[in-house]
């Protein structure tokens, strides 16, 4: 009833916004075209062809998809540095925590993909933080990909367009012009970047390039948190005659920083008043050397006992009793206990702990077209990372990875009598190769007194370290050829249909164990794809629309890697069904872009599922979003987003698997008892509120604005504000709602911009949720407080 009342709420709003019905369709056009060059929208109304939703150029207006684009002048204007500031940007987004680390946005629920240009890219739930510098876009697509983008996650991606060599009317520009910025801040922030875009000559060819850096030497509110990254992205695009022309470039991207887990021992008065239950375990190092092997905790005893059978018990936390700990694993208990208010800053990172990750992008794009809508396009993409991942409570990981991806495209557009009908064909192949280990057997992340720090009764030797301990190393490849063909009808009489279909067989291999020698495999698995969507244009400039969509999913992790059980049973490919309706309209000669959508998704197999990037979930929700430049000054942007996220899995099994925390253990009353290890089991999810997934808000509220007067200076603000949530999915510890305030003032003096921008300018204290199904109960990420950072910009 809720989501329908909002639904009719947001549709009388598009209503209110229409123009009168007398204006024609093709006069609302024009004025929509004159809206281009509108200074205080920041290309933030849908004027734009965006051909990262459909493959076909239109704009998000005419495409029957929930989808929002972000242009660089608006992460500019509100001082958007990270993957987090998007949230208030575009609905359908949240993010919890991946241990710290902003590498992919949370879309419809889930872990989303990352997109450059169109193409995937390989898996980043937390390998490092994404860039968003460099972009002159960002597109988020909420929902599974169109076919012609081939295999996809359910809960949507974000495309990163970079800043392109080419201006308004694919022309090169008259002569070369360029930015140098410093950004420094609260915790030490410091970040040096700089641009520079132009026309060249290449063999005697005109060209375009654009050219950008960045540098950060920058410090955290965290203790023992850093970080260092260079980047480094180039692109061309150079006309070679009067029908062909290339676009070339790449990105370089080294990461150097540290996971963020959080705090342990969590319990709902840490959370509600900072009151932390302090203690050592005990020591096991018995070889002197600083760190806990395995060998040193199997000497001693279990320390992730599964379920309380040891005393009577089953496979729940509820058989755990003060008795049975002290009987049956007294070496789990911790010393010295007392209590202390904990300082957000300490968090699980150790002085040790470090993830790195270097990472290259290369992209060859050949593209041959002519004056009868005739086109070709070749895209060559080819990407390779390094991941290195340690931390001292007991996780390591490695991927090394890379993924080359060629698809040719053939475009032709037909004109008939009251009809435009535009086709595309496409053949691809993408072949992908994976090492990956890691090491999570071992994983005690109460050892730790977080106001002391780590020592030899905490500190972990690492498989990373030692060479030796792998709960997983896999090594493998696959490789997906694809063919795919869309077909997208526009009627005079305004009635849209667009279809699409896809084919994808995926052929893999995998090999368990440090040389292979645990288990081999080899299997091929197949899959189809298809959309149908339709439209229609009702005079005033609203849209309705529908789509339904089976996309095809290719079950990856971390670092896109496929395990060898996964091939050996062929349970590496799934598919996702979406049914999404929806009303759109830009009104006010174009200056109004509203949008509202509601949809329902699934996986059609129950059994297929990546804990950690990518679930299988049933999502239903609504998504409404305005955008409205009032003046050639004054913008104002609101979203909304309801959105109901059930573990499937889960429901079907009737349990979940979960480490248990001091408010799952509900018949213990000491909980130092088992703070020195941790005991695992089931949960028990009787009915979906049990498998709603944790972390994630049922509701979300953002508004944005932002004026610029005519002397220079402009203010701009956001805000967020996000229900209640719980941190696990045993659903013991609730987080507070809250809400989010981000100010920013700029001031642009002949050519230079100076700009200030306060975060969490209300200073919320908030949480966010960490790793929900295995480790919400036990560990959660106190946010950031206050901060303040300013930029001095040179544009040439």
């Amino acid at each position: 009833m809720k989501m329908k009342i909002m639904l009719s709420a947001a549709g009388l709003a598009i209503l209110a916004g229409m123009p009168s019905a007398a204006f024609a369709q093709e006069e609302e056009e024009e004025a929509r075209q004159e809206t281009v060059v509108v200074t205080g929208s920041l290309r933030a109304l849908p004027v734009e062809d965006v051909g990262s939703v459909f493959g076909f150029d239109k704009t998000l207006t005419e495409i029957p998809r929930s989808a929002s684009t972000i242009s660089s002048e608006q992460i500019e204007r509100f001082g958007i540095d990270d993957i987090y500031g998007l949230v208030a940007q575009s609905p359908g987004t949240f993010t919890n925590s991946f241990f710290g680390v902003g590498g992919a946005l949370d879309i419809r629920g889930q872990a989303g993909e990352t997109y450059f240009r169109g193409v995937k890219r390989l898996d980043n739930p937390g390998n490092y933080a994404t860039p968003i510098g460099a972009s002159d876009r960002i597109d988020i697509v909420r929902g599974p990909a169109s076919p012609i983008y081939g295999p996809s996650k359910s809960g949507g991606y974000m495309n990163f367009v970079p800043k392109s060599a080419r201006i308004a009317g694919g022309k090169y520009m008259a002569a070369p012009e360029g930015e140098v910025r410093y950004t420094g801040g609260s915790w030490d922030k410091s970040v040096l970047s700089g641009s520079i875009t132009g026309p060249g000559k290449l063999f005697g060819k005109e060209f375009g390039y654009n050219l950008y850096a960045e540098l950060e030497d920058s410090g955290s509110y965290y203790n023992n948190i850093s970080t260092e990254q260079t980047i480094l992205q180039a692109a061309f695009d150079t006309q070679l005659t009067d029908n062909l022309r290339a676009e070339f470039g790449a990105m370089y991207h080294d990461y150097g920083g540290a996971q963020n887990g959080g705090w342990n021992r969590l319990t709902q008065d840490l959370v509600d008043n900072g009151t932390y239950i302090t203690g050592t375990a005990q020591p096991l190092d018995t070889d002197f050397d600083g760190q806990l092997s395995q060998e040193e905790f199997d000497a001693v005893g279990v320390f992730n006992p599964f379920g309380s059978f040891a005393c009577g018990g089953g496979v729940t936390a509820a058989g755990w009793t003060d008795a049975c700990l002290m009987d049956a694993y007294p070496y789990l208990a911790l010393e010295n206990v007392g209590t202390a208010k904990l300082s957000r800053q300490n968090v699980l990172t150790g002085k040790e702990d470090k993830l790195e990750n270097e990472d290259l992008v290369l992209y060859f794009d050949m593209i041959w077209d002519n004056d009868a809508g005739f086109e070709i396009k070749n895209q060559m993409f080819y990407e390779t990372y390094e991941n290195l991942n340690l931390n001292s409570y007991g996780f390591s990981q490695f991927h090394d990875s890379w993924v080359f991806e060629d698809k040719i495209v053939v475009s032709k557009e037909f004109e008939f009598e009251g009809l435009t009908l535009n086709t595309q064909f496409s053949p691809s192949i993408r072949h992908t190769d994976f090492e990956h280990g890691d090491d999570f057997d071992y994983e005690f992340f109460h050892r730790v007194d977080l106001t002391q720090g780590y020592d030899a009764r905490s500190d972990r030797l690492l498989a990373l370290e030692c060479d030796c301990g792998w709960s997983d190393y896999n090594v493998g490849n696959y490789t997906n050829y694809g063919i795919a063909g869309l077909v997208d009808a526009e009627f005079d009489f305004g009635l849209g249909l667009l279809l699409g279909v896809r084919h994808d067989t995926v052929d893999a291999e995998s090999t368990s164990g440090r040389f292979g020698e645990t288990g081999k495999a080899s299997n091929s698995d197949s899959g189809v794809s298809w959309n149908a969507s339709a439209n229609y244009k009702l005079p005033g400039g609203i849209i309705p629309y529908v789509t339904v969509a089976e996309q095809t999913v290719v079950i990856a992790g971390q670092g896109a890697d496929i395990s060898f059980d996964q091939v050996d049973t062929k349970t590496f490919l799934t598919a996702t069904e979406l049914r999404e309706v929806g009303v759109k309209g830009d009104f006010l000669d174009g200056r109004l872009y509203a949008a509202v959508s509601y949809y329902e998704q699934e996986r059609t197999d129950r059994n297929v599922q990546s804990s950690t990037v990518n679930q299988d979930i049933k999502t239903e929700g609504l998504e409404a979003e305005m955008r409205w430049s009032v003046t050639d000054k004054f913008l104002v942007t609101a979203a909304y987003t309801n959105t109901k996220v059930i573990n499937e899995t889960f429901l079907e099994a009737g349990t979940a698997f979960s480490f248990f925390g001091i408010e799952d253990m509900v018949n213990v009353t000491d909980p130092s008892l088992h703070l020195g290890g941790q005991p695992i089991g089931l949960v028990i999810i009787s009915d979906e509120d049990d498998a709603k997934r944790a972390g994630i808000p049922e509701n979300i509220y953002s508004l944005t604005g932002t004026y610029e007067f005519d002397n220079g200076l402009s203010f701009s603000g956001s805000l967020v504000n996000v229900e209640e949530v719980y941190s696990g999915q045993s659903q013991v510890v609730e987080l507070p709602g809250y809400t989010l305030v981000d100010l920013s003032a700029s001031y642009a003096l002949d050519d230079w911009l100076f700009r200030v921008t306060v975060k969490n300018a209300t200073d919320e204290e908030y949480f966010r949720a960490n790793f929900t199904e295995l480790f919400g109960s036990t560990i959660v990420l106190p946010e950031k407080p206050r901060s303040v950072q300013a930029s001095i910009i040179y544009k040439f």
